[in-house]
C-alpha cells in the first residue's frame, strides 16, 4: 500500500497540542443523529485526481477546469457523472491567522471558491479532500482533526459539495468520533455536502457508518494491477447486505485508462463495480484517456446497471474455480448477471435463469451489456470468458423472447498445462485449438457455420467440420483448428477471435494466446532470481530480484531483511503476488525462507504457497511482522510450472511486502 496512504501518527511536534484540541472537540460534540442529508441515493459518479497525479506538477487550477470542460464535451456528464473532486495537496501546509485553510498559491492562484464556481457553471458539482487527523496522508497540507466546525463553513461558504475523508495522522482518536464529528459539522452549515469516508476498512465501518457517511471504504487503496482489482473483489463482494440507497461500500476509486491493465481486465473492473453498485469515480487522466477508455467509462447499459435506484449490491451465487457469477436484483424485476474469469485462461460460465432468482417461464431475454445484442434462451445464461474476462447480461422474463435470434456462446479452447494456467504457445510450433457453440435458446440456431481468424503472419486451418444445418436447445457443435504462429513471431499476447454465424445473427469471441520462448532450467540448484520468470504479478509495484518490494517503480526495494536477518538473494514481492517459472517437468524442489520484511513494522500479514501447476505442495500458514523467517520447502516434481504465491491474509494488503529469501529451485 503507498506509504502516503498509510501513515497513521502526525509529525511528532504536532502530537501534544493537536490530541488536546481533538479531546476538546470531539468530547464536547452533540449526540450523534441519523444521516439524512438526502444524497447518494444511487452511487456517487465523478472524478478524483489522485490515481493519474498524485501531487505532480499537473495537478492544478488548468488541469481541474479541463477535466470540468470534457464531462461536457466528452458525454461524461450526460452519461451520469456529476463531480469533480480534488484529492490532497490543494491547499498551503499552514492555516492561516484565523485557522483556516488556504489554498495552494501555486496551484490554484485564484482560490478554491472560484473553482467551484467555474465547476458549478457547467452543471457539475465540486468535491474537496482532506483527513481526519491533524494532517493528509502527502503531509502537505492540514487535516482537520479538532478543526470540523470550522472547515466545514469554510467549504460550504465555498460552494462544495462532496468531502472525502481520509484516515492519516489520526492521533489515535476513535473512528466513529472522528467521523461521527465531521458529519455533524457538515450538516450544521445547511449545504447538501456528500460524505465519503475514507477509513480503509479498519475498523469495520459498514457495520457502523450508515448513519455517519454516504459511502465508506471498505479496503486499502486500489493500484493500477490485476492483482490489486481481484484483491478489493474479494474483500468488497462479501458485504452487499451493508450497502443500500444513502450508503454504499467504496472498494476505492477506478483504474480504467492508467495503463497497467488491459481493456478486457478494465472492462472486468468497471463491470464489477457497477453489479456490486461502488461509487464510479474516475481516476485516469481524461485529458489522455483513449477512445478505449472513454468507450468503457461511458458505457449507459453498464452504469444503468449501478445507478439502479433499487439500490441493491450484487452478490456472487458462485466462485467455483475462479468462475464467478454475481447476480444484482433491479427495480424492474431484471436481474443484472456478471460472469467473470478469474483466471488465466478461457473458461466457460454458466448459471440459470431460476438460480439468479428469475420466475419459471418458457423463454427468457438475455442482453449482453457490451456487446450490446439482444437473445433469447430457454433458461441457460453461459458464455466463454477470455481470461480476465467478464460477460455481464441483464436478463428478463419477457413475453417477448421469440422475437430474439437464439443465444448461442462461443467457446475457444486453448491448449494449457494445468487448468486456468496461462495458454502458451512456442513460435513456429503448432497447437490445436477447439471452437464450440452451443446453443442457449430455446429456438434452434439454423445454418450454423464456425471460424476462427489469428494475427496477420498466422497459419489456421480447419482440421473438422466447419458448419452444421442446425443446432438445438442445448446442444453443441465443435470444430478443430491448426494454428501455428510463424517462427519469429515476438513473445507477446495475441488475439484468437472465434465467430459464429447463424440464421439471423452472429455470436463472437476473443482470447488470447501468449507466445513464450520456454527455457529449461539449468542441472542442479539455482537461485530463482537468476532466473527468468514466465510471469509476475504484484499488488504494488513490480517484483524484486534480490532486494525488497518498494511498492513503486522497479529498483525501489532494500536489502531484503526479515526479523534481522538479511539476504543477498531472493524475490521482493507484494501480496497479492503470482510469480511463475518454467520447470519443464525436470524440477524436483523449491525452497526459500520467507516473511513480511522489516521496511514493515506494523500492520502487515501473508500467507506463501508454493503450487506445482495445479496443486499447492506447501503453505506457510499465516505470518506477519513480528514472525521470524519460516522456511518453506516442496516437491515439485513433474511439474511443467512452478508458481509462488503471496495472500494478503484475508485482511487486505497495507504493508504486505513478502519476501522469498534465498529462494532456489533444484532441477536434474
Amino acid at each position: 500500500m503507498r506509504t502516503v496512504r498509510s501513515l497513521t501518527s502526525a509529525l511528532a511536534a504536532l502530537a501534544v497540542s493537536a490530541a488536546s484540541a481533538v479531546t476538546l472537540t470531539l468530547t464536547s460534540a452533540p449526540p450523534a443523529a441519523a444521516l439524512e442529508n438526502g444524497l447518494a441515493r444511487t452511487p456517487q459518479m465523478g472524478f478524483n485526481n489522485w490515481n493519474a497525479t498524485h501531487c505532480g506538477a499537473d495537478f492544478n487550477e488548468d488541469m481541474v477546469k479541463g477535466i470540468a470542460d470534457l464531462f461536457v464535451s466528452s458525454g461524461l456528464k450526460d452519461a451520469g457523472y456529476q463531480y469533480v473532486n480534488l484529492d490532497d495537496c490543494w491547499a498551503e501546509k499552514d492555516r492561516d491567522a484565523n485557522g483556516d485553510y488556504v489554498p495552494n498559491h501555486t496551484r490554484f492562484p485564484n482560490g478554491i471558491k472560484t473553482l467551484a464556481d467555474y465547476v458549478h457553471s457547467k452543471g457539475l458539482k465540486f468535491g474537496l479532500y482532506t483527513s481526519a487527523g491533524t494532517l493528509t496522508c502527502a503531509q502537505t497540507m492540514p487535516g482537520s482533526l479538532g478543526h470540523e466546525q470550522q472547515d466545514a463553513k469554510l467549504w460550504a461558504s465555498w460552494g462544495v459539495d462532496y468531502l472525502k475523508y481520509d484516515n492519516c495522522n489520526n492521533q489515535g482518536v476513535d473512528a466513529v468520533k472522528r467521523y461521527t464529528a465531521m458529519r455533524d459539522a457538515l450538516a450544521a452549515t445547511g449545504r447538501p455536502i456528500l460524505f465519503s469516508m475514507c477509513e480503509w476498512g479498519e475498523n469495520k465501518p459498514w457495520t457502523w457508518a450508515k448513519d455517519v457517511g454516504n459511502s465508506w471504504r471498505t479496503t486499502g487503496d486500489i493500484s493500477d494491477s490485476y492483482s490489486s482489482m481481484l484483491s478489493i473483489v474479494h474483500q468488497n463482494m462479501a458485504l452487499a447486505s451493508y450497502a443500500g440507497p444513502g450508503h454504499w461500500n467504496d472498494p476505492d476509486m477506478l483504474e480504467v485508462g492508467n495503463g497497467g491493465m488491459t481493456d478486457i481486465e478494465y472492462r472486468s473492473h468497471f463491470s464489477l463495480w457497477s453489479v456490486m453498485a461502488a461509487p464510479l469515480l474516475i481516476g485516469s487522466d481524461l485529458r489522455k484517456a483513449s477512445a478505449a477508455t472513454m468507450k468503457i467509462l461511458t458505457n449507459r447499459e453498464v452504469i444503468a446497471v449501478d445507478q439502479d435506484p433499487l439500490g441493491v449490491q450484487g452478490a456472487p451465487i458462485g466462485t467455483d474455480g475462479g468462475r464467478d457469477v454475481f447476480v444484482k436484483p433491479l427495480k424492474n424485476g431484471d436481474r443484472a448477471v456478471a460472469l467473470f474469469n478469474e483466471s488465466d485462461a478461457p473458461q466457460r460460465i454458466g448459471t440459470s435463469a431460476t438460480a439468479v432468482g428469475l420466475p419459471a417461464a418458457p423463454g427468457y431475454t438475455v442482453r449482453d451489456l457490451w456487446a450490446h445484442t439482444t437473445r433469447e434462451t430457454a433458461g441457460t445464461l453461459a458464455a466463454t470468458v477470455p481470461a480476465h474476462g467478464t460477460v455481464l447480461l441483464r436478463v428478463s422474463a419477457d413475453r417477448r423472447w421469440a422475437l430474439h435470434p437464439p443465444a448461442v456462446d462461443v467457446g475457444v479452447g486453448l491448449p494449457v498445462a494445468y487448468p486456468g494456467a496461462l495458454p502458451i504457445v512456442q513460435p513456429g510450433t503448432p497447437v490445436t485449438v477447439t471452437t464450440t457453440a452451443t446453443n442457449a435458446g430455446r429456438l434452434p440456431a439454423l445454418a450454423v457455420r464456425s471460424g476462427l481468424t489469428a494475427p496477420d503472419g498466422w497459419t489456421v486451418r480447419a482440421a473438422s467440420r466447419r458448419s452444421t444445418p442446425a443446432l438445438g436447445t442445448d446442444r453443441s457443435f465443435s470444430t478443430s483448428w491448426t494454428v501455428t504462429p510463424p517462427q519469429d513471431a515476438a513473445v507477446g499476447a495475441y488475439d484468437l477471435t472465434a465467430r459464429t454465424t447463424y440464421a439471423g445473427a452472429s455470436a463472437e469471441s476473443t482470447v488470447q494466446a501468449t507466445v513464450l520462448k520456454l527455457t529449461t532450467p539449468p542441472s542442479g540448484t539455482t537461485y530463482l532470481s537468476d532466473l527468468p520468470w514466465v510471469r509476475a504479478s504484484n499488488g504494488w509495484g513490480p517484483v524484486e530480484k534480490d532486494t525488497s518490494n518498494g511498492e513503486k517503480a522497479a529498483g525501489d526495494g532494500h536489502p531484503i531483511t526479515i526479523n534481522g536477518a538479511v539476504y543477498k538473494k531472493g524475490l521482493g514481492a507484494h501480496a497479492p503476488s503470482t510469480i511463475e517459472y518454467y520447470a519443464a517437468k525436470q524440477c524436483t524442489s523449491v525452497a526459500a525462507d520467507v516473511g513480511v520484511d522489516d521496511e514493515k513494522t506494523t500492520n502487515g500479514s501473508v500467507t506463501f504457497e508454493i503450487w506445482a501447476d495445479g496443486t499447492k505442495v506447501a503453505d506457510s500458514g499465516l505470518l506477519t511482522t513480528a514472525d521470524p523467517a519460516a522456511h518453506l520447502s516442496a516437491d515439485v516434481g513433474g511439474a511443467s510450472f512452478v508458481r509462488l504465491i503471496v495472500t494478503d491474509g484475508g485482511n487486505g494488503n497495507d504493508s504486505d511486502h513478502a519476501d522469498w529469501a534465498d529462494a532456489r529451485i533444484t532441477c536434474t
